[in-house]
């Protein structure tokens, strides 16, 4: 590896170490060059995100046109096989090394552009084809990085992908509400009564979470089938980022659904520990089928 990439993995694991810190943590536990991937990885989809949402005042149409010119530059410089740029030369390389499939992106980024132009979304249905590419398609990314070529993993993979997107969505209510965008589902909203724009916790707003909230831990218990179809050392590490994030979940429920004036957060000492805990505990492997002697 030339001195340029090696500056570029730094960069990119910089920016998840800054901005991902459960998932940094939990990275911890993986082997060195697995954990470059996943902080390159992160830091594609933190970049862009960054265009889409760090700049409200910048106006729509210049937002739209600069992350057309990342992933504009991405696809050059994947296709040219290496890149100049500071961070796209580690993703370039770690799509290169590892085989992750190039469609994965254009999905995430086809979200990503979701973001500029649709603030709220009408059904579940709706908000999963949003989910498909900016938190399903970061599960189908993970899957080479992390060693995991077993078909059947896919879908747990997906799973967890969107289980840690939605606890983001439900932490993140009055954040989202500054930039203009609801994402939880509008049936639901009418379902239960609730109005996040009111910033208050109602009886309603409490019914409304509730049930998001129990919704989501059915998303994770259905990805918990693919963690033993995982290398060990990539089981503890999901393990580690899945128990960390769905803790999230109950913080919310402590602080009575408050999203509002207050962001729910493990702290890392708990992170520490759970990371802890996760390397002494044996890693559950799926039964093998049983043949007819």
């Amino acid at each position: 590896m030339n001195a340029a990439l090696r500056d570029s993995y730094r960069l990119c694991a910089r920016v998840a170490r800054q901005h991902g810190k459960t998932y940094a943590a939990a990275a911890r536990l993986l082997p060195a060059h697995a954990r470059r991937h996943v902080f390159a990885v992160y830091a594609f989809c933190r970049l862009a995100d960054d265009i889409v949402d760090s700049h409200v005042d910048v106006p729509l149409e210049q937002r739209a046109a600069a992350l057309q010119a990342f992933g504009d530059r991405f696809r050059t410089d994947l296709g040219a096989g290496r890149s100049a740029d500071a961070a796209i030369a580690a993703v370039v390389a770690t799509v290169i090394e590892t085989g992750i499939d190039p469609d994965c992106f254009e999905r995430f980024l086809r979200s990503m552009a979701m973001d500029l132009t649709t603030p709220t979304y009408s059904t579940w249905r709706d908000l999963c084809v949003y989910m498909d590419g900016s938190a399903a398609v970061i599960g189908e990314m993970m899957l080479p990085v992390l060693g995991a070529f077993d078909p059947a993993a896919l879908e747990p993979a997906r799973d967890l992908g969107i289980a840690f997107q939605f606890t983001n969505f439900l932490r993140d209510v009055g954040e989202d509400l500054d930039r203009g965008r609801v994402y939880l589902p509008q049936e639901d909203l009418q379902r239960f009564g609730a109005d996040p724009w009111a910033r208050r916790v109602t009886p309603e707003w409490r019914e409304l979470m509730r049930f998001e909230i129990a919704r989501t831990r059915e998303i994770y218990a259905a990805a918990d089938r693919g963690i033993g179809m995982l290398p060990s050392r990539s089981a503890r590490c999901v393990t580690t980022a899945r128990v960390l994030y769905s803790r999230i979940l109950a913080r919310i429920e402590a602080a009575d659904y408050d999203v509002f004036s207050r962001r729910a957060r493990v702290h890392a000492a708990q992170k520490s520990a759970v990371a802890i805990a996760t390397l002494l505990k044996p890693i559950r492997r799926p039964h093998a089928p049983t043949t007819p002697a």
